[in-house]
């Protein structure tokens, strides 16, 4: 039951990874001709902020594939790769709310706090996988 499992899952994440890889090449070639309009547009200000949406959703969905490519190295998530993915959409939200300024101080706080909290965990994982590194090689040193 467990090898039935693992398959059905690696599949799955396959599958994943095929779309989280064809989005990123979508996304770049939207980007590409994204610039070519910015040229072309008299309202700069606008095509901007579409390019650089642009770009920080390519940012997640990189984010996103390198844990899944993660998972088939390692057979397990890590949860970095995932916070970063999460730190960089919601400093993407950021950045397009407070450029449109279209942000109210209250989400301001609410995503700053949310921001803070991602952080920690990304520090608190990483803190946990050294020392867990670290354990590994002190028992490997032993035996």
């Amino acid at each position: 039951m467990k090898l039935i499992f693992e398959r059905v899952t690696s599949v799955v994440f396959a599958v994943m990874l095929v779309f989280l890889t064809i989005g990123i090449i979508i996304g770049t070639g939207r980007l590409f001709l994204l610039l070519l309009e910015l040229f072309r547009d008299a309202n700069v200000a606008e095509g901007y902020l579409h390019v650089v949406s642009e770009v920080l959703s390519l940012f997640v969905l990189i984010e996103l594939s390198r844990s899944l490519v993660e998972y088939f190295s390692v057979n397990r998530l890590r949860l970095t790769f995932i916070v970063d993915a999460a730190i960089v959409f919601v400093l993407r939200e950021v950045m397009i709310g407070l450029f449109e300024a279209k942000l109210a101080v209250d989400k301001v706080y609410a995503l700053s706090a949310l921001l803070l909290v991602l952080g920690l965990l990304r520090i608190g994982s990483i803190i946990v996988h050294q020392r867990s590194v670290a354990l590994e090689r002190g028992s490997s040193e032993q035996a």
